[in-house]
């Protein structure tokens, strides 16, 4: 018999359960609630392996957030899985540039990927960025073409996109640079998973 619980209920009794499963591993107790998200999003408990942070990413993050900075995504689908809500109360916003005209036709006309000029296009705002990278390598190409340039100093960028094409390369490149980075490690990863990282976060300063 299936019982009838609350959506809270549920979301308790999940992190119970993934607490339980996880039993004696170890996680940095700064990165443990960002790792718990991700596995309660994809039911996927490789993520407590394959997240990797450089040191103190969740807390910068969460100073960025608490500053109002904006979130940049590569994917429609990345955007609408963040609470914008909370983003807006602290005064930021969420962006995604991939759809914009502006952004098509200049990849058309460079023949480059829509990914790596909205990356540049994010690049222009005024205020600091965190970039959650769920779908496309060329993003993080991107971004770690800019940041060489000097154009570009993100507050955190979020390297998880999935698949198979560059995708494993493009996330090295990111664990190269000194700059804050959440990434999962090999192919795994998705724009379900870069929201939420950021709403792990956006959590922690709303609790």
């Amino acid at each position: 018999m299936i019982e009838k619980i609350t959506p809270g209920e549920i979301e308790q009794r999940s992190f119970e359960i993934i607490s339980q499963l996880l039993g004696d591993k170890k996680i940095a107790a700064e990165n443990e609630l960002v790792v718990k998200r991700v596995i309660h999003t994809t039911a996927d408990f490789d993520y407590a392996d394959n997240l990797i942070f450089s040191p103190h990413a969740v807390e910068e993050g969460i100073a960025a957030l608490r500053s109002g900075c904006d979130i940049i995504t590569d994917t429609q689908m990345a955007k609408a899985g963040i609470n914008k809500k909370i983003v807006e109360k602290l005064g930021g916003q969420v962006h995604c540039f991939i759809a914009d005209a502006d952004v098509a036709a200049e990849a058309k006309e460079r023949n480059v990927t829509r990914a790596t000029v909205s990356m540049e296009k994010a690049a222009a705002l005024a205020k600091p960025c965190i970039f959650a990278i769920g779908n496309a390598p060329t993003a993080l190409l991107s971004l770690e073409q800019l940041i060489r340039q000097g154009k570009l100093t993100p507050a955190l960028i979020i390297g998880v996109p999935v698949g198979f094409v560059n995708v494993v390369e493009s996330k090295e490149r990111i664990l190269a640079m000194d700059v804050p980075y959440i990434v999962a490690k090999g192919r795994k990863g998705g724009s379900n998973v870069a929201a939420a990282i950021c709403n792990a976060m956006l959590y922690q300063i709303m609790r």
